[in-house]
């Protein structure tokens, strides 16, 4: 846990932990229907999220609720605090605890991570090579600069997804989950050319436009960003506990992220009646940053510098600023090509999702979220999204229909014969 030395640092302390303190089994009424025990669920979803965990002990908790809902017969809630690791880090503690459910006796599996590589093979001139170090260098400035006025004054448009009122992070949750193929986002990939996350973040945000346009006219083509967290080490696999916690380990526990500030593609430049341009604008806005520029790194870097010489408060002021003018938010990890099962009962779904109460932490500072947070992760050949909306401002089941049809619109119109794959 976390404790304040007398110059008033903070600083890691082992102690010991007592299990009953962070187990949490709530009681409902008994003999009701599903759908009864889903609204429970919900609401209950929505209250710990925003609940602090007490800073006088560990800063986790699990949460079990023996209730069957529509969805499953039970549902176990891991609450982890961000200070502890990032999402590789916690998730390679989570897989730790489960195994497969055909043969325990079996590893777990991930896809695997195709690298970029350049596909024009040695045919290098000077000219183009200059090319690429200056646009290198302005795109790494451009980026980095963007992501520092965020922080400070840029500010997205007031829309439907965004209110711009301060204390979002004290209002109330919804969550709403929706599932994906991922064979038929693969065929969408091969007919495009594109990546799977190019497929999925294509489709977030022309459902988001299209919920956005639904609600107020004109809002689809207004400036809204994305806040993207991203793991800013080479994916080669999970890592056990003990083998990221060894001194000098090559994937180290702890975080390791940073965030990029994509633009949403507006229905009027990309086009409604098109919706491949969204996955083409998506690739190309998310190639280009992560491929050209080192911004990503320079931020995460600048993170770690402002929490070194200014303190937690300075880091979680930067965070806080970022968030707070942005309009949403996305991150994703991988999860396994198997179905897992804890204590040999079959997990038939996995979510997560970035909560945002206001809460310290040594490492960064997990402060104020947009209105709308993301999570994606692959399991089992599927791709499962959880939506975390501020309630009573943004309808989840409306934007989670306007996903799905997003999702539909891109898959028909990429496995038409009229159709050609995008350009490298």
């Amino acid at each position: 846990m976390q404790v304040t030395n007398e110059d008033g640092e903070q600083r890691w302390k082992r102690v010991e932990v007592r299990v009953e303190d962070h187990v949490n089994v709530p009681v409902f009424p008994a003999g009701m229907s599903p759908e009864f025990y889903y609204k429970c669920l919900d609401d209950y979803l929505s209250k710990i999220a925003m609940e602090n965990l007490p800073q006088s002990r560990p800063l986790w908790e699990i949460h079990i609720i023996k209730y069957p809902t529509s969805h499953a017969a039970g549902n176990v809630i891991f609450k982890l605090h961000h200070s502890l690791g990032d999402g590789f880090s916690l998730m390679g503690a989570l897989l730790s605890c489960l195994q497969r459910a055909d043969n325990p006796s079996l590893p777990l599996t991930f896809p695997s991570v195709q690298l970029h590589a350049n596909k024009d093979g040695e045919n290098f001139s000077m000219r183009r090579t200059l090319h690429k170090i200056f646009s290198t260098v302005y795109n790494t400035a451009s980026d980095f600069s963007s992501s520092i006025l965020k922080s400070c004054s840029a500010e997205d448009d007031e829309t439907p997804i965004r209110t711009g009122q301060h204390g979002v992070e004290f209002l109330p949750v919804g969550i709403e989950t929706m599932t994906f193929s991922l064979d038929h986002i693969k065929q969408i990939k091969s007919k495009l050319g594109v990546t799977l996350n190019d497929v999925i973040t294509g489709t977030i945000f022309l459902g988001t436009r299209l919920y956005m346009e639904t609600l107020s006219p004109g809002s689809g083509s207004a400036n809204s960003t994305s806040l993207v967290l991203l793991n800013t080490r080479v994916f080669a696999g999970y890592k056990s506990i003990e083998e990221m916690v060894r001194p000098n380990a090559e994937l180290p526990w702890g975080n390791n992220f940073a965030f990029l500030t994509i633009p949403l593609p507006k229905l009027r430049d990309a086009g409604a009646e098109n919706p491949l341009q969204f996955v083409f604008k998506a690739r190309q806005i998310i190639k280009r940053k992560r491929m050209s520029s080192f911004a990503v790194y320079l931020t995460a870097k600048y993170l770690q510098l402002v929490s070194k010489f200014r303190g937690a408060q300075g880091a979680s002021k930067y965070i806080h600023g970022t968030m707070m003018n942005t309009s949403m938010g996305i991150t994703n990890v991988m999860g396994p090509i198997e179905q897992m099962a804890l204590a040999s009962h079959p997990v038939k779904g996995l979510y997560f999702v970035v909560t945002g109460a206001p809460q310290g932490c040594q490492d960064h500072h997990i402060t104020l979220l947009p209105s709308l947070m993301v999570g994606v992760i692959s399991y089992a050949g599927k791709l499962k999204v959880a939506l975390m909306v501020e309630k009573d401002f943004i309808d989840p089941r409306k934007l989670k229909s306007h996903i799905e049809h997003a999702f539909d619109l891109i898959f028909k119109a990429a496995c038409s014969t009229r159709t050609s794959p995008l350009p490298n």
